[in-house]
């Protein structure tokens, strides 16, 4: 991964999907969320979002279980990123990353209410929190 390249991390979840984008000197910033209707639509979506953010690549949190073992969530998740990489195609050059995500949520909803933020009140702000918290650890796990 080179030392410009700009990310951007999505929090798979069943009503929405976080997102976080790179920044300078490898910080991770929260970037919204997107509502989930339809698979097409919500990849294309996420395309448009890592265009528009001139992203070279997309880290999805995997969210393994506790043991770490693949449930229904990391299936998923990696159909997602099937379709995704189908979506794209071959003539891009935007990279698919896989991040274990486990706890980021959790993380996620204590970070907000230490902020005093209620996460039960609102879980977009939740999902793009925990899209930064895994682009966090990604960054961590590869730096430039």
């Amino acid at each position: 991964m080179a030392d410009d390249s700009k990310l951007i991390a999505l929090d798979l979840g069943e009503r929405r999907i976080g997102l976080a984008v790179s920044g300078p000197g490898g910080m991770a910033l929260p970037a919204g969320h997107i509502v989930r209707s339809k698979l097409a639509e919500d990849v294309q979506q996420v395309i448009e979002a890592a265009s528009e953010r001139k992203a070279q690549g997309i880290v999805v949190g995997i969210p393994y279980e506790l043991d770490g073992e693949s449930g229904t969530a990391v299936n998923l998740a990696r159909g997602f990123i099937r379709a995704l990489r189908r979506a794209i195609g071959e003539e891009t050059a935007l990279v698919i990353y896989e991040m274990d995500e486990r706890f980021t949520s959790v993380e996620a909803e204590g970070l907000l209410r230490e902020s005093g933020v209620q996460p039960s009140r609102d879980r977009g702000t939740v999902d793009e929190t925990a899209a930064m918290l895994i682009l966090q650890r990604f960054l961590a796990q590869n730096p430039s």
